[in-house]
């Protein structure tokens, strides 16, 4: 089970947003991923609880960020339940997209799977629905991603087997590369693996 840290940063001007404290683990039914965030100076500002099925559906999400709470899962597309800080107002939401997506590396891990896509598969398209930072607010998104290389590294532990992927945005045409090793990404804009306890788990 993979235990580690990644540092986040605005990946524009690379202000430091803070660091994100995580575990992760295949099982029996997909892969699970837990974090808490914190804010530069260590206080806390959040948490992710990510749940994966076999073929890389969201089959239950919770995030927590600045007191507003979205819960979700893949029900007709992704649906979720976005709750306010006061836990008053809760507003429900559907589209018909794929996965999930956000700032925590969880995410890029989760899409991988569901994708599963190998050096000559062709760029594939995936609609996401994306909670932005700091209140969660829901935006759908089309990126289109594909694996340009996987390449063995040599380690104390055996080979690791890294996988680069290009992933572009397609409204804006920004595209940026992301370094998946298992189910822990070594670097993707505004995110740095700190430290890591374990060896990343192969799927």
């Amino acid at each position: 089970m993979p235990r580690g840290r990644y540092s986040l940063h605005d990946p524009h001007d690379h202000t430091p947003l803070g660091e994100e404290h995580f575990s992760c683990a295949p099982g029996p039914s997909g892969w699970r991923y837990v974090s808490r965030t914190t804010t530069p100076s260590g206080d806390p500002a959040g948490s992710v609880d990510l749940a994966i099925d076999a073929l890389g559906r969201p089959i239950r999400l919770e995030l927590h960020s600045a007191d507003w709470q979205v819960r979700g899962a893949a029900v007709d597309g992704v649906t979720w339940v976005r709750t306010d800080p006061t836990g008053t107002h809760a507003t429900e939401g559907n589209v018909r997209a794929h996965a999930f997506t956000g700032t925590s590396p969880a995410f890029l891990v989760a899409i991988s799977r569901l994708l599963r896509l190998t050096p000559s598969s062709p760029e594939t398209r995936v609609r996401l629905v994306a909670f932005t930072d700091p209140v969660l607010a829901p935006l759908t998104v089309d990126q289109s991603w594909a694996l340009l290389k996987s390449e063995a590294h040599a380690t104390d532990n055996g080979p690791l087997t890294v996988d680069e992927y290009q992933v572009s945005t397609l409204d804006t045409g920004e595209r940026h590369t992301v370094h998946l090793a298992g189910d822990v990404v070594l670097s993707a804009p505004g995110i740095e693996l700190e430290d890591l306890d374990t060896p990343p788990s192969v799927f």
